[in-house]
């Protein structure tokens, strides 16, 4: 999807602070941002997350982040998940009482017995794959 492909009716039913943040993509200063980030292999993203009856978007809690772990997503206490980190690799961030802040983390795993010697970490799969 393009930012010409955003409308208003791709955005009907959000909260207001997640259509501020789909509307935003269109200001120059964050497409400034985003080519800065991207220098860095960064991007942009919605912090959000979804109500459990109805599905409907809702913007991420504080204290809350989003985990994916075996290709499942879930959403788990920030310090829960921020204290395990030989286990959880932060991949997003948002600023948050005057600092940067995990948004989402993938759950890692050590595989052992490379070629070189040096453990190698990867994404934890699901079983059997």
């Amino acid at each position: 999807m393009t930012i010409a492909n955003v409308s208003r009716e791709s955005v009907r039913g959000l909260p207001t602070t997640l259509i501020v943040a789909q509307e935003a993509i269109n200001l120059p200063e964050v497409q400034e941002m985003l080519r800065r980030l991207s220098e860095f292999e960064l991007g942009i993203f919605m912090p959000h997350m979804h109500d459990e009856q109805s599905g409907a978007f809702q913007r991420l809690r504080d204290g809350l982040v989003q985990v994916e772990s075996g290709l499942e997503v879930s959403f788990q206490p920030l310090q829960e998940i921020t204290s395990q980190t030989d286990r959880f690799l932060p991949v997003s961030w948002v600023w948050r009482a005057g600092a940067s802040t995990p948004a989402a983390a993938c759950e890692m795993v050590l595989q052992e017995g490379t070629d070189d010697g040096e453990p190698v970490i990867k994404h934890k799969m699901t079983k059997g794959n």
